[in-house]
């Protein structure tokens, strides 16, 4: 296991749902609490990485089959533990056992159905590996930890600092966002860096956005189009932590400053592509196709998983590791048009998406 000479700089990238440029700002607080919680953050995605850079190489061995080939969710309690030698914890409620008196427990369960019905219901997949892969969730992941990630096999959510962040189970397009991670891994399995690690967040991204709407009944000139507002707590004076507008979903921030987002290409961020600077900033440059897909499916209108949703699941299909935002682009514009017609509406909604964010298909 990598081991940090500095924790407070030592991080390699995990699907999590807080991104590097975040925690990296908590740790300089001057708050001792603030910065002691997001270097623990820090260190425990650096820790589940190891799993994760592995599993992703061979999904189908991280892959724990359901004894029914079916819906089959197993929730655990990690009880405030952090070691990954420790998963998945003490199993606490399994597929069909009526809901317990720990809310986490209950949500991680009810989260994870809905999205495992998200993806059968729309587009026939069956979990996601398509053959029925249980979902595992281990709550409490160590105390108070700022943070939610997929590690190539399961679900890990932290209880949050109860300042800045919330339990992260609360979140149903986090649930929705980090289990989309899997899905990705067994199908494009887009490489976790530059254009293609900025593509990875984008799908899981849309995809969390497109479970909450649909759980909560919005179409997509009524959704908020936020991603993690359940999660921020009483001292986050932002509205969420990304937002699919053009506006920024936190400014002048007292811990964190401005959302570095990027909306257009013309803004795009350069980094370097190494671990320190998020791979290239994989959580940074995901907010220009996700400004696109938004404008798409407010083009479209309606239910915005129906059409838009259907586009980009089926365009993550035909993507490959290395795809970058031109081909990704270029291949929902040419599904929109084989599934709705040449010249249809929804080919000139994303023609149109993507024409916002400064990219020409």
């Amino acid at each position: 296991m990598h081991t940090c000479q500095h924790p407070h700089t030592c991080y390699n990238p995990i699907h999590c749902f807080i991104p590097p440029h975040v925690l990296n700002r908590l740790v300089e607080s001057e708050d001792a609490e603030i910065r002691q919680l997001a270097i623990r953050a820090i260190e425990s995605a650096a820790e589940a990485r190891a799993v994760r850079s592995t599993l992703s190489e061979m999904p189908i061995m991280a892959a724990i089959p359901s004894p029914t080939a079916t819906k089959n969710r197993l929730i655990y309690d990690m009880e405030e533990r952090a070691s990954r030698f420790s998963l998945p914890g003490k199993l606490v409620r399994q597929e069909g056992d009526p809901p317990v008196s720990d809310p986490a427990v209950n949500e991680a369960y009810d989260y994870s159905g809905v999205t495992y019905d998200f993806y059968y219901e729309l587009f026939g997949r069956n979990s996601l590996d398509n053959r029925g892969m249980s979902l595992i969730s281990s709550v409490h992941y160590d105390r108070k930890e700022n943070n939610a990630f997929w590690n190539g096999r399961q679900m890990l959510y932290g209880d949050g600092d109860g300042r800045l962040f919330l339990r992260f189970t609360k979140a149903i397009d986090v649930v929705g966002h980090e289990l989309t991670h899997g899905v990705i891994t067994n199908t494009s399995n887009l490489e976790y860096e530059l254009q293609p690690g900025a593509l990875n967040e984008h799908f899981a991204d849309v995809m969390g956005a497109l479970v909450k709407q649909r759980y909560s009944g919005q179409t997509a000139d009524r959704a908020d189009w936020l991603n993690g507002d359940a999660i921020v707590g009483p001292e986050f004076t932002g509205k969420s932590i990304r937002t699919f507008k053009a506006e920024k979903a936190y400014e002048n921030d007292p811990l964190l400053g401005d959302d570095p987002q990027p909306k257009h290409m013309k803004d795009f961020v350069v980094l370097p592509n190494d671990p320190f600077n998020d791979n290239g900033g994989v959580h940074i440059n995901s907010g220009i196709p996700n400004h696109a897909f938004y404008i798409v499916a407010l083009e479209i209108g309606g239910n915005a998983w129906e059409k838009a949703g259907r586009i980009w699941y089926k365009t993550l299909l035909n993507l490959n590791r290395f795809s970058e935002f031109q081909e990704a682009a270029e291949m929902t514009y040419l599904v929109a048009g084989a599934d709705y017609g040449s010249g249809s509406l929804e080919q000139k909604a994303v023609q149109k998406g993507w024409d916002t964010v400064g990219i020409t298909v």
